[in-house]
């Protein structure tokens, strides 16, 4: 953003605020509703709660609707601030914004009987749909699905058509696609808005729409409905039970939450901690991190037993060995991280899995052969050099390409296995990786050292 329209949105805050405390409602509500939906929860965040009760007075339900339809992602005191509004406006607000939002928000309040309540106070339309969404598995299409698209009849004819649209068009989410179905609500075709305009009136919809419709199951995971619109870069996708029948239709925006959230978990799982943490408090977020590091922990000590088993080796050349141990080890887990990495993006691309495992194996060996051998050879003429011992540095050089190629194949094996296991591969962490790492090579040093020493 440019610092002009920094400095313009900062003014305009400053205003808004000065005109909550003189109380000049007519004047406020101008700018407020001026701003983009957007704009205004970064407003609204800035308040206290006394200024936000204020500003309940000062809004209807509806007004802020689109606003929270924004803010129940990215925000997790949102729940909080329904509590404070009265629970009439809170459920008028939430019956007010899309389905789908407002049935996210609805899981961020912990409190069933609190639920119930805001469910109780709406129409009974938009209870029933808020209510059918919360019910689907979390992480599915159903979930992330709205039911405010439009669908017509394919029997109907353009102007027909267009009628509908136009009546449904301000509760829609989207209106560029609609959707045709039969008298049992099967999906049976799409068409564009585009097409609505350019083919004449009389035209029945049965003979423009296109039947070759991409459709996603209510109980497809969210991932493979992301890869759904990346691979055919679709603004909207319909959502079909078992029997094809159309019940809602996931959006490009939504979708756009379900990446952020995918990376989110894949960092959080290569870091071996939640990447959200930095709105907790020490003991929560030492909660989260204790578990991994105790383990991780466990397993290091079977490299100082290993240290420990090896400690005659050590006593015969313990200046010699203990100058490069750390260097062998780092690289190690940098080179079995640097393959974790790869691996776990290469199972997220559908494309790519089916034919991932063998292919994968083979192409880290071979990438792990070739940086071993660079890395090895670089590593045995340093230390050649440096302490003139030429079987020393080939010990070193040696002990360096074998940990690097078992560190590459570590971090290509171990997300490979927890995929097969249905477990999240981003689990198989760096920090894991790395111990694990360390251990074969210590390992592997120390034997050949002994070897050849």
């Amino acid at each position: 953003m440019h610092e002009k329209e920094i400095e313009k949105k900062e003014l305009h805050f400053k205003q808004l605020m000065k005109y909550m405390e003189n109380d000049n409602l007519k004047v406020f509500r101008n700018l407020f509703l001026s701003l983009h939906a957007y704009e205004q929860g970064r407003f609204y965040l800035k308040l206290s709660k006394s200024m936000r009760m204020r500003l309940y007075s000062y809004m209807s339900p509806l007004e802020l609707a689109e606003m929270f339809d924004l803010l129940e992602e990215e925000n997790s005191d949102i729940a909080d601030y329904l509590l404070e509004m009265s629970p009439e406006y809170a459920a008028s607000m939430i019956g007010d914004m899309y389905s789908d939002n407002a049935a996210d928000l609805l899981h961020q309040v912990r409190n069933q009987e609190i639920v119930s309540d805001y469910l109780k106070r709406m129409s009974v339309d938009d209870a029933s749909a808020i209510k059918d969404l919360m019910h689907y598995r979390n992480d599915t299409a159903g979930a992330i699905m709205t039911r405010e698209f439009v669908s017509i009849i394919g029997s109907q004819t353009v102007y027909s058509a267009m009628h509908v649209l136009k009546n449904k068009a301000k509760v829609a989410e989207t209106i560029y696609y609609v959707y045709v179905t039969n008298q049992d609500k099967e999906l049976k075709g799409i068409i564009t808005l585009k097409d609505l305009i350019l083919n004449k009136e009389d035209a029945l919809i049965f003979n423009i729409m296109n039947e070759r419709v991409i459709s996603v199951n209510v109980d497809d995971d969210q991932e493979d409905v992301a890869q759904k619109f990346r691979d055919y870069d679709f603004l909207a996708l319909p959502v079909v039970d078992a029997k094809g029948r159309l019940q809602g239709i996931v959006t490009v925006d939504d979708i756009i939450d379900v990446i952020d959230d995918e990376a989110v978990s894949d960092y959080s799982g290569l870091a071996g901690v939640d990447v959200e943490e930095v709105s907790k408090n020490p003991f929560c977020a030492a909660s989260k991190r204790l578990p991994w590091l105790i383990g991780l922990v466990f397993l290091g000590l079977g490299t100082a037993f290993l240290i420990n088993h090896y400690e005659n080796v050590m006593e015969e050349e313990v200046a010699y060995l203990a100058v490069f141990l750390t260097v062998i080890t780092g690289t190690a887990g940098n080179a079995g991280t640097q393959s974790l990495a790869v691996a776990v993006r290469r199972l997220t691309l559908k494309d790519e899995e089916k034919k991932f495992s063998w292919r994968m194996i083979f192409s880290e060996l071979a990438t792990g052969i070739i940086t071993g051998l660079v890395v090895g050879c670089a590593i045995f003429l340093i230390v050649s050099l440096w302490k003139k011992n030429t079987w020393f540095g080939f010990a070193v050089g040696f002990s360096m390409f074998a940990a690097i190629n078992v560190g590459n194949l570590a971090g290509s094996f171990i997300p490979m296995g927890m995929k097969k296991l249905g477990v999240d591969p981003a689990v198989a962490s760096g920090p894991f990786i790395s111990t694990l790492s360390d251990l074969t090579s210590v390992f592997i040093y120390f034997n050949i050292a002994r070897l050849f020493l």
